[in-house]
């Protein structure tokens, strides 16, 4: 059976805020991405929204932020390294994961150098990240059981009450079942599963 995964801090609801220095707009939009498909998807409704910005500078930490699965950034046109790794920096500080941040700039007339743009996308996704909301992400795992017919009910009762979910059931001389629950109910399952008879076929 594989170890239990840690629980972590995720966005509970999208965060935007907003930024000016010598007449730029830094807007600083920061909500939940489970992987790199629904970062790219909010980076282009960012674009979307604002499309008349200059740039849309952004970074995304995917999974446990104590040991990402996967971490991007880019500096969209700004020069190298004064935009996406100032971003990505605050979001490695601040023990939320599964998480997408963009900051939106308006060019205001003045250019800012390059200690000045760090400073400013720095500050800007600080921002964000202070109004931030999170809640717990519970890792969950998918497993097959095998039994006989009298453990359907019991297993979907069993499942309900342990926030678990019965994906598919295949009905042969015996049933398959395909169930996905939390990490941390996998034992109590399997002690169940095989107390009523039946057999843990697998972890997927």
């Amino acid at each position: 059976m594989q170890p239990p995964r840690p629980t972590y801090a995720v966005p509970a609801a999208a965060v935007e805020v907003e930024y000016e220095i010598k007449k730029s707009r830094f807007i600083a939009r920061v909500t939940k991405a489970a992987d790199r498909e629904a970062a790219m998807a909010m980076l282009a409704q960012a674009r979307e929204d604002y499309p008349d910005a200059r740039h849309h500078c952004w970074a995304y930490l995917i999974g446990n932020p104590h040991s990402p699965t996967t971490v991007a950034m880019s500096d969209d046109g700004e020069p190298s390294g004064t935009a996406g790794k100032p971003i990505l920096n605050v979001l490695q500080h601040k023990g939320v994961g599964d998480l997408m941040l963009v900051v939106i700039r308006y060019f205001g007339g003045i250019k800012l150098g390059a200690g000045g743009l760090v400073r400013a996308y720095s500050q800007a996704a600080q921002l964000a990240m202070t109004e931030l909301s999170t809640e717990d992400q519970v890792p969950y795992s998918q497993c097959q059981v095998v039994g006989d017919y009298a453990l359907e009910q019991p297993l979907r009762h069993w499942l309900g009450q342990h926030s678990g979910q019965m994906l598919s059931v295949e009905y042969t001389e015996q049933v398959r079942f395909q169930v996905s629950v939390p990490d941390e109910e996998q034992a109590p399952l399997r002690a169940f599963v095989e107390g009523a008879g039946g057999q843990w076929v697998s972890d997927n």
